[in-house]
């Protein structure tokens, strides 16, 4: 859209909070680069140009608005969405590949050199890829100065800089204002620095657009929230608590994330989050892979819109504004439980996971959550299991095993920075494993808008009683992309919860009612 100058203009007068991310705005007369919806008097227009990223507003020589917090907004819907080089270079980004494997190592998980990725980075965002992991960086650095207790070393190691001078010289380059200027608006006290640096806890919290149906997206993890790895514990107000462990780069981690409704048209929401880590390097990552769970990036307004237009649809819209389709904090599990979920309930998938879990997933050393003992078996440790040991047809543990080998050697990677399609292929080819199985796995490991799951049993169920015909099944889906992923999910809840939204509501909606 940043190429439409007259387009992002209008959305900028417009204050349409819908824009952030999707565009920066950079102001020549102050040096500034904003939001759209930043509440400034809007600039002339011959005054402004229109950036795609941060990083691309950065390296032109603008700095972070202290009143919007550009750098604050939920990530462009768009890359999340894109399968192209371009979006999958920047999740991975975010994953904080750059800080960890250097250029060179994100350019050969993406299957290019270098130097094209540069390019087309270049073209596509306004910034090359240290550019980039440089904005993440100064971001991730932020939001710990302001949210956290960390000290200043603490945060830059944490944040992925390579010293305290260069992390120092980044904050005042990007916002005018140095580290402890942009701390001194807490008011923190230096006895209060300490505690929660030594106990590993941090405090953070994930932007969200709205409306956000955080209340639905707890019901979803609650009810397939597997023992000794997640809990969920409800709240009075609705929604409630989910927490579970991590298996980040750097070590085990625990995450715990209070998830509630948020109408809109708020601000931008956020969703509190407490992690306690091994290492601080991991900070950004398990801030990543909570976005991927939470669908953060997601652009409700849109998705919303598009599908209350069928009139079948529009009822289920309307009863969960801004449901989200969940995600999940990593690829290769999620691949597993689709595996033994196969043809069996919720709940019987539940327990087969705990079972794995319990008998071949690391336990914890120390856990700050009693009910989390144990990380996820990783797919090095299935794959040498005997299919004929695990507790479940042997058909099905033939697939397991067979996947999670697939998983361990490199034939098929979870990571979002694969082409969707590609490993789609690479799924199927693996014996026991069908179309349901591999598109479940986009769904939720690879965030694919745009996946319809036609044999699903619920789905099909769902659409017979809003009385769509089995030969019209795929021509109905057809006309909710590329957003058939969030429909899934409201036929899912709707069935789950058929009291919400009526079959007769939805049919006087179809007459016009």
């Amino acid at each position: 859209m940043f190429t439409d100058a007259e387009a992002c203009y209008r959305a900028v007068k417009s204050r349409d909070r819908r824009f952030d991310g999707r565009f920066f705005t950079a102001v020549r007369t102050t040096g500034i680069y904003c939001r759209p919806s930043c509440p400034a008097r809007t600039p002339a227009p011959e005054n402004v140009t229109f950036h795609p990223t941060a990083a691309a507003a950065q390296a032109a020589g603008y700095r972070a608005c202290k009143r919007c917090l550009p750098d604050a907004t939920p990530g462009s819907p768009q890359w999340d969405v894109d399968a192209d080089l371009a979006g999958r270079a920047m999740r991975l980004i975010a994953d904080g590949v750059v800080d960890r494997d250097g250029v060179e190592g994100l350019a050969a998980r993406l299957g290019y050199t270098s130097r094209h990725l540069g390019r087309v980075l270049t073209a596509e965002l306004g910034a090359g890829p240290l550019a980039l992991a440089r904005a993440q960086r100064v971001q991730t650095a932020r939001v710990l100065i302001e949210t956290t207790t960390l000290t200043m070393s603490e945060i830059a190691h944490a944040s992925g800089f390579g010293s305290i001078r260069q992390f120092n010289d980044t904050v005042r380059e990007v916002y005018a204002t140095s580290p402890s200027e942009l701390r001194g608006r807490r008011r923190l006290t230096r006895s209060a620095a300490r505690p929660t640096a030594t106990r590993g806890q941090i405090d953070v919290a994930v932007p969200v657009r709205t409306p956000f149906a955080g209340a639905r997206l707890w019901e979803f993890l609650a009810a397939r929230a597997v023992p000794g790895l997640e809990v969920a514990e409800p709240s009075d107000s609705g929604g409630g608590s989910y927490a579970r462990s991590l298996d980040l780069p750097y070590g085990p981690a625990l995450v715990r994330i209070h998830l509630r409704d948020e109408p809109a048209p708020a601000a931008t929401a956020q969703v509190p989050l407490t992690l306690w880590l091994t290492d601080v390097r991991d900070t950004g990552a398990a801030v990543e892979r909570v976005r991927r769970l939470l669908d953060a990036d997601c652009d409700p307004m849109a998705v919303d819109d598009a599908l209350a237009a069928d009139g079948r649809l529009a009822p289920l819209v309307a009863a969960a504004p801004g449901l989200r389709v969940p995600g999940h904090v990593d690829g290769a599990e999620v691949a597993v439980r689709a595996v033994l979920g196969q043809q069996v309930s919720v709940a019987a998938a539940r327990t087969q996971a705990a079972r794995l879990a319990a008998a071949y997933g690391k336990p914890l050393a120390v856990s700050q959550i009693e009910q989390i003992t144990h990380l996820f078996p990783t797919p090095d440790t299935l794959a040498g299991l005997d299919p004929a040991t695990l507790p479940m047809p042997a058909s099905r543990g033939r697939a397991l095993v067979a996947l999670a080998a697939a998983l361990a050697d490199g034939e098929v990677v979870l990571d979002r920075g694969e082409a969707r399609a590609e490993v789609r292929r690479r799924l199927l080819a693996l014996r026991g494993i069908g179309p349901w199985t591999a598109d479940y796995i986009a769904l939720r490991a690879l965030g694919d808008p745009d996946v319809f799951l036609p044999g699903d049993l619920v789905i099909r169920q769902a659409l017979a009683e809003l009385g769509v015909a089995a030969g019209a099944v795929e021509e109905t889906a057809a006309g909710w992309r590329p957003w058939r992923s969030y429909a899934l999910m409201h036929l899912w809840r709707w069935r789950a919860d058929p009291a919400a939204t009526s079959t007769e509501r939805i049919i006087d909606h179809v007459d016009g009612h």
